[in-house]
């Protein structure tokens, strides 16, 4: 983890800052996330480069991590006469949501047995005594 939990609570986030928070996506990530959320339909990569100013290369890097992510989702587009390009999408914000609460309860109940575990090891019980060689 890259920031500890009381420095996270400290921070000044942004709900966007979940996206870093849950799946350590950079700011460029969160830019494109926007974009797609606000233009409200299908773009290509070179669609999406130019409209946040960055290299195609860039821009297809932090769209596949959106899309490792859940956060967009990529559709094929068939030429007539062959060929195909690819569009990429926000997907419903609600359904990202809900994934975001399910990974949070995940994480809660694993950090939950983690500190039963910690107090099961570290808590006032007395701890069973080593034999002692004879």
């Amino acid at each position: 983890m890259a920031d500890s939990m009381s420095e996270m609570l400290r921070r000044d986030m942004q709900c966007e800052g979940l996206l870093e928070c849950f799946h350590d996506l950079k700011t460029i990530d969160r830019d494109i996330f926007q974009l797609l959320q606000e233009t409200g339909e299908p773009l290509t990569v070179d669609e999406i480069a130019e409209q946040i100013d960055r290299e195609r290369s860039t821009a297809y890097r932090a769209v596949q991590r959106l899309l490792q992510a859940g956060f967009i989702q990529k559709e094929q587009v068939n030429y007539e006469q062959g060929g195909y390009y690819h569009v990429y999408e926000s997907r419903d914000a609600d359904e990202v949501t809900n994934e975001m609460q399910r990974l949070l309860n995940d994480w809660y109940a694993k950090m939950g047995q983690l500190i039963g575990e910690f107090e099961e090891k570290y808590g006032d019980e007395p701890q069973p005594a080593t034999p002692a060689e004879s």
